[in-house]
C-alpha cells in the first residue's frame, strides 16, 4: 500500500466514478448469488472485486487514501452495526449478556496479549507493531458474525453471545488500536482500562436513550408516509452514534444499543424497515470490502503472507479458544457451546479498517501491519466461514426445531384511535391449518381480510388458514400489543398455544 496525495475530483472523475459504483454494485449484486452457491464468504467476493480493480488488476486504478477509506469504513460499520442492531432479539440476547460482556472485555484482553506475544516472539515484531496487530485482530467482525450466524440453526445462546460480542467488542479495541497508535509511550495501563470502562457506559447510556426515545416518538407521531419510517429509523441510530462520540463515548455500541432497543419494540412498518436496513447493510458491506480491496497492493503482500499464517494460527488455535473458556468458565456453559464459539470467533472487514489506524498514524511498519492483518483475514474466514455449519453439526448443535416466526407489519390509524395489521404466514409457522375462531383474538380485533394466492377475501370463522397467507387484522388500541402477542403465540404454539404457556408474554421480534 502506498502513500499518495490526494487531487481534487472533476466533474469528469465525478461521472466516472458515479459509472464504476453502479457496476461494482451490479456485479457485487450477483456475487451474492454466487457466493450463496458456492459456500464461499461473500466479503472475499467483494475483497476480490477491488483486488481486481486496483492498480495490480485489470481495471489498474490506483487508490491509496487510507484516511478517506477509514472514515468511508466508519460510516459502513455504524450502518452494519445499526442492521444488526435491528435484528438481534432480546429474548436470545438477554441471558447471554453477561457472557458476551465477558468476552468483549476481558476476552479482548486475553486475545491482545497471546496473539501479540506471537507477533513478537514467533514474528520478530516491535512490542508497538505487535500490540496494535493483536489488538486488531481480537475484535470479531459483525457483518461477518451476522451473516453467517443467522444462516445456521444454532442453540439462541449461543447465537445471542456471539452477536452481542461482535456487538459490543469492537468499542474497546478501537480505544486499543487508537492508543497504541499514538506517539510516545503508554505510561499507565490502568488509566487505559479506565478510559474503556468510561466511554462504554457515556455509550450504553446514550444509546439506550437515544433507542427509548426514538422508540416513543415513532410509536406516537404518525408521519405522512410509510416510506419515511424506515428513513427515521435508520437516523435515528447514526444519530445515537453522533451523540456518542461527540459525548467522548462508544459511538459504536451507541448505535448497537439503540438500533437493538428500536428493533424489539413494536415499531409502525417493521417489516419494511427491516428490509430496508438489510438493503442498506448489505450496500455498506460491498462499499467497504470493494475499497479494502482497491487499497490493497496484491505485489506487496508476498514477504508477509508467512507472519499473517503464523500469527493467524495463534489467534485462531490458541488465543481465541483460551480467551472463550476463560471468560465463560463463572457461566458454566458446555464444551460443545464453548468448541463452537471458538471457532465461530469470524474476523471480517473491520480489522482491516482498524489496520488503517497506524497507517493514518503514521506508524512505523504500519503498511506491513496492514498487509499482515489483510492475508490474516482472507486467509482464516476461507478456512472459518464455509467449516463452521460443519463443526455445528459435527458439535449437534443444529436447531430446527423452532417454527418460523410471523412477519407482522404495524400502521397506526391515529384518527381513528386503531391500528391495521399486515400478518404473514411463512411456511414453517404452526399457524397452518388454524382455524379463524381459534386465533382467540382478543375483543376489539378481527381477521377483516385474507389474500390467498393473489385472490383476497372476507374471511369466515371457519375459515382455516394456510402457509403464504397474508391477513388483514384491525385492532383497536387497547388491544393492539394484545392482539399481536396473541398471533406470534399461535404462530409458535398453534391452535394449543394456549395450553402451552404461549399466550402471554411481551410481542417477540
Amino acid at each position: 500500500m502506498h502513500q499518495g496525495r490526494e487531487r481534487p475530483l472533476s466533474i469528469h472523475d465525478l461521472n466516472e466514478l458515479l459509472l464504476v459504483c453502479s457496476i461494482v454494485l451490479l456485479a457485487a449484486v450477483a456475487a451474492v448469488r454466487i457466493s450463496s452457491r458456492s459456500g464461499l464468504p461473500s466479503l472475499l467476493v467483494y475483497l476480490g472485486i477491488g483486488v481486481l480493480m486496483g492498480e495490480d488488476g485489470i481495471g489498474g486504478i490506483h487508490f491509496d487514501n487510507a484516511e478517506l477509506t477509514q472514515v468511508i469504513g466508519y460510516a459502513a460499520l455504524v450502518v452494519i452495526l445499526a442492521e444488526g442492531g435491528l435484528g438481534t432479539k432480546w429474548k436470545e440476547i438477554k441471558p447471554a449478556l453477561p457472557a458476551a460482556t465477558s468476552l468483549a472485555l476481558a476476552g479482548v484482553a486475553v486475545s491482545v496479549g497471546i496473539t501479540a506475544a506471537a507477533a513478537h516472539y514467533l514474528v520478530g515484531l516491535e512490542w508497538r507493531q505487535a500490540l496494535i496487530i493483536g489488538a486488531v485482530v481480537s475484535s470479531t467482525d459483525a457483518a461477518a458474525v451476522f451473516s453467517v450466524l443467522r444462516k445456521i440453526p444454532l442453540p439462541p445462546r449461543v447465537t445471542g453471545t456471539l452477536e452481542a460480542e461482535s456487538g459490543f467488542n469492537d468499542a474497546p479495541v478501537v480505544i486499543l488500536v487508537v492508543s497504541f497508535s499514538a506517539a510516545g509511550p503508554i505510561e499507565h495501563w490502568y488509566v487505559l482500562i479506565g478510559e474503556i470502562a468510561l466511554e462504554l457506559t457515556i455509550g450504553a447510556a446514550i444509546g439506550l436513550a437515544v433507542g427509548w426515545l426514538g422508540t416513543w416518538t415513532l410509536r406516537h407521531v404518525a408521519l405522512p408516509a410509510s416510506g419515511l419510517y424506515p428513513i427515521a429509523v435508520m437516523a435515528i441510530a447514526v444519530a445515537a452514534y453522533a451523540a456518542g462520540a461527540l459525548a467522548h463515548g462508544s459511538g459504536f455500541l451507541a448505535v448497537y444499543l439503540a438500533a437493538m432497543v428500536m428493533g424489539n419494540a413494536r415499531l409502525p412498518h417493521w417489516p419494511a424497515t427491516r428490509g430496508f436496513a438489510d438493503g442498506l447493510g448489505w450496500i455498506a458491506q460491498i462499499g467497504m470490502f470493494v475499497l479494502l480491496g482497491l487499497l490493497v497492493t496484491p505485489h506487496e503482500l508476498g514477504d508477509d503472507i508467512v507472519p499473517a499464517l503464523v500469527i493467524g494460527l495463534v489467534l485462531t488455535m490458541v488465543a481465541r479458544p483460551l480467551s472463550v473458556v476463560f471468560c465463560l468458565l463463572p457461566f458454566r456453559v458446555p464444551w460443545q457451546e464453548q468448541t463452537l464459539m471458538s471457532w465461530a470467533g469470524l474476523r471480517g472487514a473491520v480489522p482491516i479498517i482498524l489496520a488503517t489506524i497506524p497507517v493514518v498514524s503514521d506508524v512505523e511498519g504500519s503498511d506491513r501491519i496492514f498487509n499482515i492483518v489483510f492475508v490474516l483475514v482472507v486467509v482464516y474466514t476461507l478456512i472459518q466461514g464455509p467449516t463452521l455449519p460443519w463443526v455445528a453439526r459435527k458439535l449437534r448443535l443444529g436447531d430446527r426445531s423452532a417454527a418460523a416466526d410471523l412477519g407482522i407489519e404495524s400502521a397506526p390509524l391515529e384518527r381513528l384511535r386503531g391500528h391495521l395489521l399486515s400478518v404473514t404466514i411463512p411456511a414453517e409457522s404452526k399457524m397452518h391449518g388454524v382455524e379463524i375462531s381459534e386465533l382467540r383474538l382478543p375483543a376489539g380485533a378481527a381477521v377483516t381480510l385474507v389474500v390467498r394466492e393473489g385472490k383476497s377475501f372476507v374471511p369466515l370463522p371457519t375459515t382455516v388458514l394456510r402457509r403464504g397467507d397474508e391477513l388483514l387484522v384491525v385492532a383497536t388500541d387497547p388491544v393492539r400489543d394484545a392482539a399481536e402477542r396473541r398471533l406470534r403465540a399461535v404462530g409458535r404454539g398453534g391452535k394449543l398455544a394456549g395450553w402451552l404457556g404461549l399466550n402471554g408474554g411481551g410481542a417477540e421480534r
